[in-house]
């Protein structure tokens, strides 16, 4: 049975609260009264910072990754190494990466996956930019750090034939992450190993 709602501005609040990734109506409800508890100011600081939030980030120019500038301050940092480029998919990998406190290059933000079945191909994603960014000079290594699902290693697979004949050194985080997981997912530690560890990609998957 449908709930029913004693305010149609509450019941709309639960309906675009529910929108979320991972937020069922009992907790879009829970969400909105608590945001009702509190005084407006709270509220008005909540609105503005995703107002803020949606017309004002950015896109790092390098990389790809979430940035209040043009340039991220990862790829801004003169104490990484620029030669070393981490692909991932997407921004929470960087941040689970970064967790990990055992890189020390840049990365590469696919924005995604190849999954045909979701109907993204190669042109969705940011690989021609990685190609180009290899082809500009000053990268030594590219390490693939994509989850270690069937379409992962689609796109790794596709990302090797683009830059084989680059001459880059191509390497893939060691499997210490369970296939099917997802990156973000991993704790630090075996995420860090994985990492370290990391193998050369010989173009199977």
């Amino acid at each position: 049975m449908e709930q029913q709602y004693p305010s149609v501005l509450l019941e709309k609040a639960v309906n675009e609260f529910a929108k979320l990734p991972g937020i069922g109506r009992k907790t879009a409800l829970r969400l909105v009264l608590h945001l009702l508890r509190q005084d407006k100011q709270a509220s008005h600081l909540l609105a503005e910072s995703l107002v803020r939030l949606k017309e004002e980030v950015k896109y790092c120019k390098v990389c790809h990754n979430i940035s209040d500038t043009d340039i991220c301050g990862i790829c801004a940092n003169p104490k990484r190494d620029p030669s070393l480029v981490c692909v991932v998919e997407n921004i929470q990998d960087v941040l689970a990466v970064e967790n990990t406190q055992q890189f020390n290059g840049l990365y590469h933000v696919l924005g995604g996956v190849i999954s045909p079945m979701d109907g993204i191909g190669p042109s969705d994603l940011e690989i021609e930019s990685l190609v180009k960014r290899v082809a500009d000079g000053g990268v030594r290594e590219v390490i693939l750090a994509l989850s270690s699902t069937m379409e992962g290693d689609t796109t790794n697979f596709y990302i090797y034939r683009k830059l084989q004949a680059s001459g880059v050194k191509l390497s893939v985080i060691a499997r210490g992450i369970s296939v099917g997981d997802e990156l973000q997912y991993a704790d630090e530690v075996t995420l860090g190993r994985s990492i370290v560890n990391r193998t050369i990609f010989e173009g199977k998957y």
